[in-house]
């Protein structure tokens, strides 16, 4: 039977080592074995145990309620639970309640993979705080700052275990508070991550030197846009688009137009 690190896992299951760990010595979901030097070792077993969290997950159960889930087949199937969690938190931004909400996003964020953790969290909390009004802006505004602080604590774990470097950056418009969602995923894909955090219509990208590039931008490129595309790749660059362009023109690398 095959046997595989926790890198290895994270990789073949699309989620990062952290939430791993997290899964295991919190919650007791896994039981992976252990080398002779004490390393975790997964088997083809713990792999599909893996992915059937994923999948109560995206049905949204709670983390702390799946282990029992695992063990048997229930007669009832789970709702979406993503609304009772959303208005628990937009109770605490409307009080508002900084440091809880801190705690509370830093703990989701290390229960659920990153991409599901933005799509069923992060961004349904801005929307509900989008409008003119100056308190909504005020709420979300304190939200941008909670994401951006919890991207670069992140970024800061990913730099102190071996990795490939990445620059990380918008092209032309793109939402400057969707680069730091993007810079979740990346980070947690254990990348040594450098962002650009206000999008740039020209990026002088040679004067940055990184093994990969990932970059935002939205709507279809023009033919300036895929005639500089065109030269960066020929000069040796591995870019990687992301965003509504990315899901138009490619879908390439591991870390894709679903940021």
């Amino acid at each position: 039977m095959s046997l595989y690190t926790i890198g290895e896992v994270a990789e073949l299951c699309t989620i990062s080592p952290a939430t791993l760990r997290a899964w295991q010595r919190r919650y007791g979901l896994l039981k992976p074995q252990r080398s002779e030097g004490g390393h975790r070792q997964f088997n083809e077993q713990d792999v599909a145990r893996i992915n059937t969290i994923l999948h109560w997950i995206e049905r949204g159960v709670p983390v702390s309620q799946i282990k029992p889930l695992l063990d048997d087949t229930p007669s009832v199937e789970h709702d979406v639970n993503w609304a009772t969690l959303q208005q628990q938190l937009l109770a605490l931004l409307h009080i508002p309640a900084p440091a809880k909400l801190r705690s509370r996003l830093f703990e989701k964020g290390r229960e659920y993979p990153p991409q599901i953790f933005i799509n069923h969290i992060l961004r349904p909390l801005r929307m509900q705080l989008s409008g003119p009004h100056e308190m909504l802006l005020a709420l979300r505004t304190l939200l941008d700052g909670i994401i951006i602080e919890y991207a670069t604590f992140c970024m800061n774990s990913a730099r102190k275990k071996t990795g490939k470097t990445a620059l990380l950056m918008g092209w032309g418009k793109t939402e400057p508070i969707e680069l730091w969602m993007a810079a979740i995923v990346t980070a947690k894909a254990g990348l040594h991550l450098d962002i650009l955090p206000q999008p740039l219509e020209h990026p002088p990208l040679n004067l940055f030197k990184a093994d990969r590039y990932f970059i935002a931008t939205e709507g279809p490129l023009n033919t300036y846009r895929r005639k500089q595309l065109a030269a960066w790749r020929l000069a040796g660059m591995d870019i990687t688009l992301i965003g509504s362009t990315a899901l138009l023109v490619e879908n390439g690398g591991h870390i894709d137009g679903n940021v």
